[in-house]
């Protein structure tokens, strides 16, 4: 990998923000990287690093993802080199989701699950699924990526569907809605955040900041 400018690629298989993403990490990297959205998967492969977004249903997005031929460099990307998955492109990482009854990627064992109808704060008041706007994220271990982002920061979430991965410690941070969940999960080279950094504000891009320097380890 090239310390001083390391090749950052953006998967583009038709499904995500894929504009603010890339705008994003150009931002934050302000030269220090090579920022390319591409739907080659050769280019995902020569890549130092790689973001995997997502947005909208999840069937849809797997659909894309096996029209676009990408499957096999995405799944080698998060075997071998940093990686960041954003929204749907973190919950593609594990078993299977509710969302279509749709068999994911299963690079992790767990499952996605809809929030349930009937949802209520501590006060009474009722919860609207999809799950939409700013929530406290709780960091559940160390790592990297959260260097001079406070525990607690506010992140911006747009989902109906969770993640709940089978083992617990593959949760690194988790929001509430009203019960706990896995907003953030990983594993040796792999982060991904149920919520969306490109559009958290200061914290958001601190965590886009920090990947731009990340060599994978923990």
């Amino acid at each position: 990998m090239s310390a001083a400018k390391p090749t950052i690629a953006v998967v583009d298989y038709g499904m995500g923000n894929l504009r603010s993403v890339t705008k994003a990490l150009e931002h934050v990297a302000d030269g220090r990287a090579h920022i390319t959205l591409t739907a080659q998967p050769e280019v995902v492969r020569a890549a130092d690093k790689v973001v995997f977004p997502g947005q909208g249903a999840m069937k849809d997005c797997m659909a894309g993802l096996l029209e676009s031929g990408l499957k096999d460099a995405v799944l080698e990307a998060a075997a071998n080199k940093p990686f960041f998955g954003v929204c749907v492109g973190a919950q593609l990482l594990l078993d299977h989701s509710e969302e279509g009854d749709t068999p994911a990627l299963g690079l992790y064992a767990g499952q996605v699950k809809r929030f349930p109808d009937g949802l209520s704060d501590a006060a009474g008041a009722r919860l609207k699924v999809p799950h939409m706007g700013w929530n406290e994220v709780w960091q559940t271990a160390r790592h990297p990526l959260f260097a001079g982002v406070a525990d607690g920061s506010r992140f911006y979430f747009v989902h109906s569907y969770y993640m709940a991965p089978a083992d617990a410690a593959l949760s690194l941070g988790y929001a509430e809605y009203p019960f706990a969940f896995s907003a953030v999960i990983g594993r040796d080279n792999v982060f991904a955040t149920q919520f969306h950094p490109e559009k958290s504000a200061a914290a958001g891009l601190k965590l886009l900041e920090n990947f731009i320097a990340w060599d994978g380890q923990r």
